[in-house]
């Protein structure tokens, strides 16, 4: 059989009913070709695709910045603002300004391509292989692990960066293995059982933090990959109206699960970084 025949098109953006009658949305991505000795996944090339377009959109949007901003910029401002107001508070204000420009492009990046599954074309086109299973051309982008867990690393890599420059090493250090009882009201002897207790503290939030891109990761994940697969299933059952409902849910699960892996990465820099008074 001819592996570019039969190509599927269906207006549904996720799923084909003949995926659907198989066994759903594959853990994995398919690899199309490679490039250098590098493979080139589904999901890499939706990646790409999805990101360009958007960019192109929000040039198209918003064009020369003015001063009397347009309606594609007004609507982009009140975005950031919205955002700046929601996050500051987190990180404080000496580590905003170089965590800020992070924190959005996660918070925009995983929110389209958590979307991007919706988009007619995505999960549809593709070709039948020789064992008879359908390899679609193109996956979003979140419902591949490896995706997640490498903008789940590049999350952690900058939490240690600025926590570092922001914090100090000493502070950092202190952070994590110091004894945190106020040695003027405490009487030396109690102070002195309490370091290694503190001590032990610190190597268990050590391993916690190793563990931070595994959580963020999985759960990013899991529920891109699930909704994919949801849709998958109520679209091979009843590939009209039955649908419609849960293609506004899985909208709602983008928009919560991009705040939630942008919230926690906050959070993670703000233990850090956000220790004035008044955030106390």
């Amino acid at each position: 059989m001819n592996k570019l025949l039969p190509t599927f098109f269906f207006l549904s953006g996720t799923a084909t009913s003949l995926q659907a009658a198989g066994d759903g949305v594959s853990p994995s991505p398919y690899n199309l070709t490679e490039i250098l000795g590098l493979p080139l996944t589904n999901s890499i090339v939706t990646t790409w695709a999805i990101s360009i377009a958007f960019i192109l959109f929000i040039r198209w949007a918003v064009g020369s910045p003015k001063l009397i901003p347009s309606k594609g910029q007004a609507v982009v401002e009140s975005l950031i603002d919205g955002l700046r107001g929601l996050l500051e508070p987190i990180v404080g204000k000496k580590a905003f300004p170089m965590t800020f420009p992070l924190l959005i492009g996660l918070f925009i990046y995983i929110l389209i391509h958590n979307w991007s599954g919706l988009i007619p074309g995505v999960g549809v086109f593709g070709h039948i292989d020789d064992h008879g299973h359908f390899s679609y051309w193109m996956r979003p982008a979140n419902a591949d692990l490896n995706s997640t867990f490498g903008m789940a690393l590049v999350a952690m890599i900058a939490w240690l960066v600025i926590s570092l420059k922001v914090a100090g090493p000493k502070f950092f250090i202190w952070e994590l293995f110091g004894n945190k009882a106020d040695k003027k009201e405490t009487p030396a002897a109690i102070y002195m059982l309490l370091a290694p207790i503190f001590l032990m503290v610190g190597v268990i939030e050590v391993v916690s933090i190793a563990f931070r891109p595994v959580s963020l990761s999985f759960r990013l994940f899991g529920n891109v990959f699930g909704g994919e697969n949801l849709l998958t299933s109520m679209t091979g059952m009843a590939p009209y109206i039955v649908p419609i409902p849960f293609y506004f849910y899985e909208v709602l699960v983008g928009v919560v699960q991009a705040l939630i892996f942008t919230l926690l990465v906050a959070i993670y820099i703000g233990l850090m970084t956000n220790h004035d008074e008044e955030a106390h």
